[in-house]
């Protein structure tokens, strides 16, 4: 099954367009947990054990378990086959923000794809599109390309005039050149609502990452009516440090369920 099949599929049956990112920091996980040697996948699965009727993705940011080394990484691994065996309708999404070469991407997406099994992963578009055709090669997986993040220092360089379009949008118009929506979406970010305006009428039917709700205070309502597609569906919407530390105490998975609760009430009602 295709990356879009199965989110298409999840999203209907979880009534969910919410996705966890799974950022665990060793020193603000719960103290009880903070000695265990696995510490990041004990986190992370009681937080998927938690929230899994609620969501329809959930995300792992690659440099939390690199940080940790060779372990941190065999946590990674590991919380990716809970995910697969326990449930595997829904989609992981992993994000590594990767971009080189093609040669080079060539084994970014051999990593992504053939060693963690992840099904879509985030790009940099940085290099140009010969660098994306490595990870197109696998064709039921797909990729999420940086167009318009969610950070403060974004326009630096996304806003940068080339001709008479900003960076971001020359990229988002390479892309929609492609006519791939099957295997490309892109990553634009909550914090930035006119351009998620402008970036939807532009890309129609495109699946849209959006961060930068939560702890960066994104505009849900906005997002939300500026982002989905005429479905109603077409975005994800990824939450993370709000939700999996709702609690430093053993309530987390809890307190976790509850925030993901909260959070696919007010994306729903804004759906509508």
């Amino acid at each position: 099954m295709s990356f879009r099949d199965k989110l298409c599929s999840i999203q209907k049956k979880n009534n969910s367009l919410l996705c966890i990112g799974l950022d665990p920091e060793l020193n603000r996980l719960p103290a009880f947990l903070q000695n265990n040697n696995n510490a990041l996948f004990a986190f992370n699965k009681a937080i998927i054990d938690a929230t899994s009727d609620l969501v329809c993705a959930y995300k792992p940011n690659m440099a939390f378990y690199e940080a940790l080394g060779a372990n941190g990484l065999k946590q990674l691994e590991d919380t990716i086959s809970y995910l697969k065996e326990k449930h595997p309708d829904l989609p992981v999404i992993l994000d590594g923000k990767r971009g080189d070469i093609g040669n080079t991407a060539r084994l970014y997406a051999q990593m992504a794809f053939s060693y963690f099994n992840a099904d879509a992963l985030t790009v940099n578009p940085y290099l140009g599109l010969d660098s994306l055709e490595p990870f197109l090669k696998y064709q039921d997986k797909f990729i999420f390309v940086l167009v318009r993040t969610s950070n403060p220092g974004a326009k630096d360089f996304q806003d940068y005039l080339v001709g008479q379009e900003k960076l971001y949008q020359k990229i988002a118009v390479k892309l929609k050149s492609l006519s791939n929506d099957s295997q490309i979406g892109i990553v634009v970010g909550a914090t930035y609502p006119e351009e998620l305006k402008e970036l939807r009428k532009l890309l129609p039917q495109t699946v849209f990452l959006i961060p930068g709700l939560g702890t960066q205070n994104g505009d849900i309502e906005k997002t939300i009516q500026y982002g989905i597609d005429r479905r109603a569906e077409g975005i994800v919407i990824n939450v993370s440090r709000t939700i999996i530390y709702a609690s430093d105490k053993d309530d987390f998975g809890q307190k976790a369920r509850e925030e993901a609760t909260k959070f696919r009430h007010l994306i729903n009602k804004y759906r509508r």
